[in-house]
C-alpha cells in the first residue's frame, strides 16, 4: 500500500515574501497619491504663502483648500492640480517601501507583539519610526522636486521662490548638475523626524484602532470598514504630529540657493524653525494643516485600505 505523500509546508518567511511586503507598501501609496495629489499642490502653496512675513503684510492668494483648488484651476487649468505627480509617486513609493514594508515584515514575524499578544507601543513605534526615517531619506530627492514643481505657479498667484523646472526628470538632472548629490538631498534634515513621527503615529494609531474595534466586536465581518475607520484615525493623528516638520521641509526644499549652492533663506532645519517663529509666529508651523489632513485623511484611508486588501489577497494566493 502506497504511503500518502507528506504535505509540503512552505516556509513562512522568505526573501520573496519580504520583497512582496516592500512592494505592496510602495504601490499602495502610489495608488493613493493619484487621488490626493491636487490637495498636496494646494497644501504646498499654503505652506509657502507669506513666507517670513507677518500676518497682514503679504498677499493672500489661497484662502483655504477649496478656494486654493479653484484658484489653481482658474489661473493655470485643471491639469495644474496634478503638478508634480510623477515626483510625488516616486516619493511615496520609496517612503512606503521602507515604512510599510518593514512594518509588515516585522508584523509577520511576530516582532511587534508583547507577552500578552498585543501590539507593543514601543516595538511598533521603533519599527515604524526607523522605517519612516529610512524611507524619507530615500525619497528626499523626489520630495524636493515635488515641492519645487508644485510651487511653480502663474505669476498672478505665485508664492515662494519660483524655480524653472519643466518636469520631474528635468528637475532631477538640473539639480544634480547644478548642486550635486548634496543638493539632491536638500531638506533631508526635517524629513527624518517627519518620517519617524508620521510613520509611527499613522501605523500605530491604525493598528490600535483596528484592535479596539475588533475587541469591541465592531465590523468583525466587514474588514474593509474596519480598515476605513482605523485609517481615518491614523490620518488625524499623523497630521497633528508631522505638520511642523512638513512645513519646514517644504521651505527648505523650495528656497533659492546662491552660487555656492547654499540656501539663501535658511541654513538648515533649526534656523528655519527659528526664523519662522520670529517672523510668522508659532501658528506658522501649522500652515496648511487643514489641507494636510484633507490630503492625509483620504490618502491614509486609500493607502491603508489598499495595503490591507493586498495583504489579504497575498495570504489567500499563498494558501
Amino acid at each position: 500500500m502506497a504511503k500518502p505523500e507528506a504535505k509540503v509546508i512552505k516556509p513562512k518567511h522568505t526573501i520573496d515574501r519580504d520583497i512582496t511586503d516592500l512592494l505592496m507598501g510602495g504601490f499602495s501609496a502610489m495608488f493613493a497619491s493619484i487621488f490626493t495629489n491636487p490637495i498636496e499642490v494646494v497644501k504646498t502653496r499654503l505652506q509657502l504663502q507669506g513666507e517670513l512675513k507677518k500676518r497682514g503684510q503679504h498677499a493672500v492668494f489661497y484662502r483655504g483648500v477649496g478656494h486654493g483648488l479653484y484658484v489653481v484651476a482658474k489661473n493655470e487649468g485643471i491639469v495644474a492640480l496634478q503638478n508634480g505627480l510623477p515626483a510625488m509617486l516616486g516619493f511615496q513609493f520609496f517612503l512606503n517601501v521602507f515604512r510599510l514594508g518593514s512594518f509588515r515584515m516585522a508584523e509577520r514575524r511576530g516582532l511587534l507583539k508583547d507577552s500578552a499578544g498585543s501590539v507593543s507601543l514601543v516595538r511598533g513605534a521603533l519599527v515604524a519610526g526607523v522605517g519612516g526615517a529610512m524611507g524619507s531619506i530615500a525619497g528626499t530627492p523626489f520630495y524636493l522636486v515635488k515641492t519645487r514643481l508644485q510651487s511653480q505657479a502663474a505669476r498672478a498667484i505665485a508664492v515662494g521662490h519660483q524655480h524653472k523646472h519643466t518636469g520631474t526628470w528635468n528637475a532631477l538632472t538640473d539639480i544634480f548638475r547644478r548642486e550635486g548629490v548634496k543638493g539632491m538631498f536638500r531638506g533631508v534634515g526635517p524629513q527624518i523626524p517627519r518620517g519617524m513621527t508620521g510613520s509611527a503615529s499613522q501605523i500605530l494609531s491604525f493598528t490600535y484602532a483596528k484592535d479596539w474595534l475588533r475587541a469591541n466586536g465592531w465590523f468583525l465581518q466587514m474588514p474593509l470598514m474596519m480598515s476605513f475607520f482605523g485609517a481615518n484615525l491614523g490620518g488625524l493623528i499623523m497630521t497633528l504630529c508631522l505638520n511642523p516638520f512638513d512645513v519646514i521641509a517644504t521651505r527648505l526644499s523650495n528656497q533659492p540657493v546662491d552660487e555656492k549652492n547654499k540656501g539663501k533663506l535658511y541654513k538648515g532645519m533649526v534656523d528655519c524653525a527659528i526664523k519662522m517663529m520670529r517672523s510668522e509666529g508659532p501658528l506658522s508651523f501649522y500652515k496648511g494643516v487643514v489641507a494636510n489632513y484633507l490630503r492625509l485623511g483620504p490618502h491614509t484611508v486609500i493607502l491603508l485600505v489598499a495595503w490591507d486588501q493586498l495583504k489579504i489577497i497575498e495570504e489567500y494566493l499563498r494558501g
